[in-house]
């Protein structure tokens, strides 16, 4: 099936019991066993949950998976991949990647004996020289947040295999509409799908896709275990909102193109950070590996100033402040003090983001209302 298919009918099997066409929320605890042992494969919600199967069946359709599992958030679901090591193991990270991730690694697994390299991925040989003994996994992202970098998730793969280290591979930013990860050669993907794939702004959730069987039985054990786990109504959100994946990606990535393209002619701007230039230093990856630029961009005015800085940012009508991305709404963001507040200055500054940088996540409302929302507000 093509993915407009996919998103549409994987998992979706009508309900035995009435012929639903949609899962229901199967709202329960637990589950009635006729013997001990006795049961119709589901046993306590934390493990088993029809819906959360629904979804999970969806989710690993769309990213061309085997399997798939949902977490309670995309923390969660990072949180599950790091608990796969041991103290002593060491973990080879990009540089420019979502401040919550850095602060799970910094400030939660780092204090377990956990140790992580962060390195500028756009050139994947960077990452041989960390390479060790007790490196066990390689993780990254892309495009990156929020500077929009590129990282040949192929030439990456090679050397995750050539050195038999796990890759994770944070996908959000894409989705899978418009990149496969798996595809080319990683063993894990991540999603908050509280962005693209639930995409309305009104679900916390994360998931995790992957093939091999075995990672994939011990990244239950870790669910089950722990107990990161999303409930039936948050499931049921994000398979509604998977359904409309390809109409909105299309969207996005059509007033992202349409955004950038303005910003860049804006006399008041001075860099705008949007993997779909053909001068975009990762342009040629990026055409080979994904099937679109999304709708997500950064920029910088000429006037950098912290107080024009502000003025902006509070200063739009349609772009809400606020931070996430990818619902069909669009947002402004300031990275330095919102979703990187984490990382500390010195180490921002030096991965290449200002203090002045403003994130766009570009929504599917009509673009000429948006560009003229950007206009008044940079003045």
């Amino acid at each position: 099936m093509k993915f407009a298919t996919r998103v549409i009918h994987a998992g979706m099997e009508p309900d035995p019991s009435t012929g639903a066409i949609i899962p229901p929320i199967y709202q329960t605890s637990t589950f009635v066993q006729a013997a001990p042992g006795d049961h119709k494969g589901y046993e306590y919600a934390r493990s088993q949950n029809p819906t959360r199967k629904a979804l999970e069946t969806a989710l690993a359709s769309i990213e061309n998976a085997r399997f798939a599992l949902s977490y309670s958030s995309g923390v969660a679901a990072s949180d599950a991949v790091i608990r796969l090591l041991l103290p002593g193991d060491e973990v080879i990270a990009a540089n420019d990647m979502y401040g919550g991730t850095f602060r799970l690694f910094s400030k939660i697994f780092e204090k377990t004996g956990i140790h992580f390299h962060y390195v500028n991925m756009q050139n994947p040989e960077n990452i041989r020289g960390l390479i060790n003994e007790k490196t066990k996994l390689i993780w990254t992202e892309t495009p990156t947040n929020p500077l929009m970098n590129i990282v040949d998730l192929a030439a990456v793969a090679a050397i995750a295999k050539e050195k038999h280290l796990l890759l994770c591979v944070d996908n959000t930013f894409a989705s899978p509409y418009l990149q496969n990860p798996l595809d080319l050669g990683a063993d894990i993907v991540i999603h908050s799908a509280t962005k693209y794939l639930g995409g309305h702004s009104d679900v916390i959730h994360g998931c995790l896709m992957m093939n091999d069987p075995a990672l994939r039985e011990q990244l239950y054990f870790i669910q089950k275990s722990c107990g990161a786990v999303p409930g039936p109504q948050d499931c049921f959100l994000v398979l509604r909102g998977i359904k409309t994946l390809e109409l909105r990606m299309q969207r996005h990535c059509e007033n992202g193109e349409k955004i950038a393209h303005w910003l860049r002619k804006n006399s008041k701007v001075k860099t705008v950070y949007w993997c779909g230039f053909e001068d975009h230093p990762g342009y040629a990856v990026a055409s080979r590996q994904m099937r679109g630029f999304g709708g997500m961009i950064s920029f910088e005015l000429k006037n950098s100033s912290a107080e024009e800085t502000k003025r902006v940012l509070s200063a739009t009508r349609l772009f809400s402040l606020a931070e996430s991305l990818g619902g069909v709404e669009s947002l402004i963001s300031h990275p330095a003090s919102m979703t990187h507040a984490s990382i500390p200055r010195e180490e921002r500054i030096k991965n290449g983001l200002s203090d002045s940088l403003i994130r766009l996540s570009v929504g599917i409302e009509d673009a000429g209302d948006l560009t003229e929302d950007l206009d008044q507000a940079i003045g």
